[in-house]
């Protein structure tokens, strides 16, 4: 399975949001606790082209945020990620 990481920082619904559907669908993650300072969002940049919290990122593919995150889940294709990129 490829790994995942979760760009994320505090008291943010969004990501909460993505945390609890990985969870559900049983997805272990790293969780990279991020600030909102204009330096930690230059970085997430520079990561994965997204200045938004969550970042998610799936092996090398970066999915985006929450909603991007849901919708590749609803068309189940996140399983697929997951395996594609092992």
């Amino acid at each position: 399975m490829a790994e995942v990481t979760v760009y994320s920082t505090t008291m943010c619904p969004f990501c909460e949001g993505a945390k609890a559907l990985l969870k559900k669908r049983g997805v272990s993650f790293n969780e990279i606790m991020m600030s909102r300072s204009t330096e930690d969002r230059d970085k997430l940049v520079a990561l994965t082209g997204g200045w938004s919290f969550p970042q998610v990122v799936v092996g090398d593919n970066v999915v985006g945020g929450f909603e991007e995150l849901r919708a590749v889940d609803r068309a189940g294709k996140l399983s697929e990620l997951l395996t594609l990129t092992a």
